[in-house]
């Protein structure tokens, strides 16, 4: 293993957005195995340090790689389009009217039925916009163009979360 590795090549990955969990899942298992202090215990506290550092840094990239969303955005800075979503909320128009209208069926919503409609709506645009995510990263190979769907995919998020608290609310 080598520190300066990407994520991708750290798990032995193709550099892509798509990706197969269970082959993700299973490359972990066995990066973990390979790293586990305890593996190192005979070697001295030294080397378990190592090995804890680079449990620390396995963990770190497989977080990165199993959330589409983060996987998207780390695809993103490794081409040089830095989603810089904390001080860059730049949206299409489109986007930012829908994102208004779905912020006033939230706040008239008055049943479960309401917030369920809303959530699929907010599901669907979802699911699009990961569509078009991998589009751009995989087949077009435009990462700036990528990044402005990375910050709406965060929007959705956001929103649905805000979604799924209202429909707790009302729930109980």
């Amino acid at each position: 293993m080598n520190l300066q590795s990407d994520d991708f090549e750290l798990f032995g990955l193709e550099r892509s957005f798509a990706q197969d969990r269970a082959v993700l899942d299973s490359r972990w298992k066995d990066l973990q195995r390979q790293a586990h202090p305890d593996k190192f215990a005979a070697q001295g506290a030294a080397a378990q340090r190592v090995a804890m550092q680079w449990s620390v840094r396995i963990n770190e990239a497989y977080q990165r790689l199993k959330d589409p969303h983060k996987r998207a955005a780390y695809l993103c800075e490794l081409h040089g389009a830095p989603v810089n979503a904390e001080n860059n909320t730049a949206m299409p128009t489109w986007f930012l009217m829908q994102q208004m209208a779905w912020r006033e069926e939230l706040e008239a919503a008055v049943s479960v039925e309401d917030l369920q409609k809303i959530g699929l709506q907010v599901n669907k645009s979802g699911c699009e916009t990961l569509l078009k995510t991998e589009q751009l990263l995989d087949f077009a190979h435009d990462f700036q163009g990528a990044v402005a769907q990375v910050r709406a995919l965060m929007f959705i998020e956001r929103f649905s979360r805000d979604v799924d608290a209202r429909l707790e609310q009302l729930e109980n």
